[in-house]
């Protein structure tokens, strides 16, 4: 390559309009920036804690790099994830029931969730708890569900125990995928992660039918 040519690339280079990301992507890209961070665990704690009441980026961002780079440790990152996730979803839950005018409101509407969550009203009257387990198995923003939960006045010990159950199918699912397959998996969990759990959900509901009319 000729010395005139190196030099045109440079300076288009340089002239080039800078690439704008979008405060969402910054905040992904953030989170999967610190997935290979020393303290790594913590985060992942503490985003799927907060991700459960305010945070946009679900804590798969972390737990998938997270898994791959040591996968004997797999399940304890899920185990951390479902923790942590159910402790925040209790706070989303106390945000919903005893802060909604005052601070839930405004997390609903300030991600735009006001239409999604007015439906999710309706839904409770008819659904209840399994809108918890789907919306805790499913890409969803979970955040939404546990201050509609605390809005509705779900049993809390109910909403503790589905969360639990949702949450720990989610990430082990996630964690136990990776463990098994490795980064060829990846791909596929990052696209079709919404339907595998969705199937999920519907064999659980079946087991459950199978169960009611034996």
């Amino acid at each position: 390559m000729s010395d005139d040519v190196i030099e045109e690339k440079e300076a288009a280079e340089k002239t080039a309009a800078p690439v704008k990301c979008s405060p969402l992507r910054r905040l992904y890209d953030w989170a999967m920036g610190i997935a290979g961070h020393r303290h790594a665990v913590p985060w992942l704690g503490f985003i799927s804690f907060i991700e459960s009441m305010i945070f946009p980026i679900p804590p798969d961002v972390m737990l998938m790099p997270m898994c791959l780079a040591e996968r004997r440790k797999a399940f304890f990152f899920a185990l951390v994830c479902t923790v942590a996730s159910v402790l925040g979803g209790l706070g989303g839950y106390m945000l919903g029931h005893l802060f909604y005018e005052g601070f839930g409101q405004k997390i609903v509407a300030f991600y735009g969730y006001e239409e999604p969550f007015m439906k999710f009203q309706d839904y409770y009257i008819e659904w209840g708890v399994w809108i918890v387990l789907l919306g805790g198995l499913t890409p969803f923003p979970y955040k939404v569900i546990t201050i509609a939960s605390g809005v509705a006045g779900l049993n809390l010990w109910l909403f503790m125990l589905v969360s639990v159950i949702a949450r720990a199918s989610r990430f082990f699912l996630v964690a136990a995928l990776l463990w098994f397959f490795g980064e060829k998996i990846r791909i596929f969990i990052e696209k079709y992660l919404g339907l595998l759990t969705l199937l999920f959900f519907m064999l659980l509901l079946g087991g459950f039918a199978v169960i009611k009319y034996l």
